[in-house]
């Protein structure tokens, strides 16, 4: 009996000692390492639309984006091919841009927007999609664009009624390693009531996106979105009716060269303002109404 009670008493210490270093693991046991979705999109704009993507801060992007005219009018016929399909009728529209990352939550941006308008705008960051401690489904950001129409105008002296403002939530989530999505529900303000009496001054339209990576530097991208309101049977200052296509469309593909990104499109405007493809749209993707465009991004980083 006296040698079992000391190997029953070292055998409980020992019983207790390793609970002891089972709880001081589970104790010091470290958290799971937070993992941030990362390149959900390559570039700030998916085709035409934003993205919930910003340049680092401390870096200054230039973007020129130009849209030919339509590849096929219905009443043009052999004309269509001598003009190139589009490509060579003299009427394009460039949008010429410069943005700049002051920190890794806001971008702010400034354009020529073409026929006389210039925009700027702010994008704040809000949530990134992201797992462990945190687990947060999808990246947010708000978009906030301001344009001012400086053409002579007889008819509109008023300078407060040359502005009109774009604003968007864009949410998106990276799926995978190849699929990231995206909607982007938008408001669009203009302070001068657009066609005439009785007409709002907001449109609405609601917008999803999607990039699909096929190798390291080659993406497959798309746009849809639908105006939901102020589009059909319009009554002008003149008193004639107009309607607009509310049905904006476009496919394309990004190449990332490493120095430059290349985006090259095809889409059913050739707007080059997002106030004007969500909200003045002309071309019909029933007629057939499409046209080519491209973009060229470059960033410089201004920050040692």
């Amino acid at each position: 009996m006296k040698k079992i009670l000391p190997l029953l008493a070292l055998g409980l210490g020992l019983s207790i000692f390793s609970i002891a270093q089972d709880s001081a693991a589970v104790e010091t046991k470290e958290a799971p390492a937070q993992k941030f979705a990362r390149a959900t999109f390559n570039s700030t704009k998916l085709i035409n639309m934003q993205t919930t993507e910003i340049v680092s801060p401390g870096a200054l992007q230039f973007m020129i984006s130009h849209h030919f005219s339509n590849i096929w009018n219905k009443d043009a016929g052999k004309q269509n091919v001598a003009q190139l399909f589009g490509l060579n009728s003299g009427v394009a529209h460039t949008y010429l841009s410069f943005d700049y990352s002051p920190t890794k939550w806001l971008n702010l941006g400034l354009a020529a927007a073409g026929s006389a308008k210039y925009e700027g705008w702010a994008k704040f960051k809000l949530l990134r999609q992201q797992t462990g401690l945190k687990n947060i489904p999808v990246s947010v950001a708000f978009y906030s664009m301001v344009n001012v129409n400086t053409a002579e105008d007889p008819d509109n002296q008023f300078t407060g009624n040359r502005f009109a403002f774009v604003n968007q939530l864009l949410i998106a989530r990276k799926m995978s390693d190849k699929l990231s999505l995206q909607l982007m529900p938008t408001w669009i303000h203009f302070n001068l009531v657009p066609y005439g009496i009785n007409n709002s001054n907001e449109v609405f339209s609601l917008g999803i996106g999607a990039k699909y990576k096929v190798k390291s530097n080659l993406n497959l991208t798309f746009e849809y979105a639908r105006q939901l309101n102020m589009y059909e049977n319009l009554i002008t200052k003149n008193g004639s009716i107009i309607s607009y296509k509310p049905d904006l469309l476009s496919a394309g593909i990004e190449i990332n060269t490493g120095a430059h990104l290349f985006q090259f499109y095809i889409g059913s405007t050739n707007d080059a303002s997002n106030l004007d493809q969500l909200a003045r749209n002309n071309s019909s993707i029933k007629d057939g109404n499409f046209a080519f465009g491209f973009t060229i991004n470059r960033s410089l980083n201004l920050k040692k």
